[in-house]
Parts: C-alpha cells; structure tokens; sequence
C-alpha cells in the first residue's frame, strides 16, 4: 500500500522524497487500515456472548452514537449521529455492543444507505426483536469540500422493521424521543435524504 500512495503523491505533482512526505506513506496506511478494519471484524466476536434473555417488551434506544466512515465514491469521510432502538422479543443486547456494531459497518467504504439497513438488519438478525429501527444524520465531506460545496447540508437515512414500520404510533414514539421527528417529511420509511450517489 505504501507504494500506491507514493505513487498517488507523485501523481499528485508531489515530490514523496521530500522531508514532510517521507513517512506520509506509512501514516496513510496506518490511517486506512484502521478506518476499514471493520472488513476483518466477527460481528459475534464483536457482540461478544452480550445478548441476554430478559423479560422486557418495552423500547430500548441508544442514541446519539458518533461515527466516521469512507464514501465509497469518493474515499472522503462523512460522520455524524447514529440513533439506533428495538423493542426485545426475548433478548436484548448489552448497551455498550450497539455502538461497537455501528463503528464495524462504519469502518468499511460505504453510502449512508446501506450502512443504515446493515446496522439494522445485523440487530433483527442477532436477536429476533419485535421491531427495530435505525436512524443516521451525517455531513458528507463529498458535498461540502468538492462537487455542490453545500457546507452545511446534511443526510439522513432511516430503516425501519417490524413494528417500527406496521405501527405509526411506535415509529412516532422513536422519531419523537430522538427528536428527528420534523427531519424525516410524512414520517416515511427508507431513505429521506440522499448524498454522494453516483456523483462524478
């Protein structure tokens, strides 16, 4: 990889011999290995035996969980908030393994889309819930630093299953206690903003 990214610096019109470029090579791995590592990560590894049997049916929500990832179009970041809830059949997860979920979808070269339906699928997977629900907010480096330069616009996806999606009462109950409510127009399901598609 190091070699790529000295000839990427080179192409650049860079000279990769010069002082400050001499270790940038070894830093851009570092950096990229660390920001894809989700690719090489075991989600029950991840989740670590953390599912418990409880008898609970009432709404869980971890809320407001930062994340970075990688356009895929454009290997430049776009972060933000992740809000994630499910209504437990049997199991529940530990609190603490929801956002270790989110960085292992996040750390891989993504579009807000899809990342949004894995995080929600993985969950509906794992335990079986009643309903879950995944909500994400983020700014798209892609669509302020190049392209339509909007600084301050900014994406938001939802996937909604189970009784997130049939019941409008618990869907609301969610966007109201996140307070996403007004960003997601009619309340609908699916994706409700869009950044970064295809783009040249």
């Amino acid at each position: 990889m190091q070699e790529l990214i000295r000839n990427l610096l080179a192409e650049m019109g860079e000279d990769p011999t010069r002082e400050g470029l001499l270790d940038t090579p070894a830093r851009v791995e570092r950096a990229y290995r660390f920001l894809t590592s989700g690719y090489g990560a075991d989600i029950d590894q991840v989740l670590n035996n953390a599912l418990f049997t409880v008898d609970y049916n009432e709404m869980v929500i971890v809320k407001d969980v930062d994340f970075y990832s990688l356009c895929e179009h454009h290997l430049l970041p776009f972060f933000g908030k992740c809000h994630v809830a499910y209504i437990p059949s049997t199991k529940v997860i530990g609190l603490s393994k929801v956002p270790r979920l989110v960085d292992v979808f996040a750390r891989r070269l993504q579009v807000q889309e899809r990342l949004t339906n894995q995080i929600a699928q993985t969950i509906n997977e794992k335990i079986a819930p009643l309903g879950v629900a995944v909500v994400m907010e983020a700014t798209h480096l892609c669509m302020s630093m190049r392209g339509v330069e909007k600084q301050n616009s900014f994406a938001v996806t939802s996937a909604m299953q189970g009784a997130f999606r049939d019941n409008a009462r618990t869907r609301m109950e969610f966007l109201e206690l996140i307070k996403l409510r007004s960003a997601i127009p009619g309340l609908r399901e699916g994706v409700t903003g869009y950044a970064c598609v295809g783009d040249d």
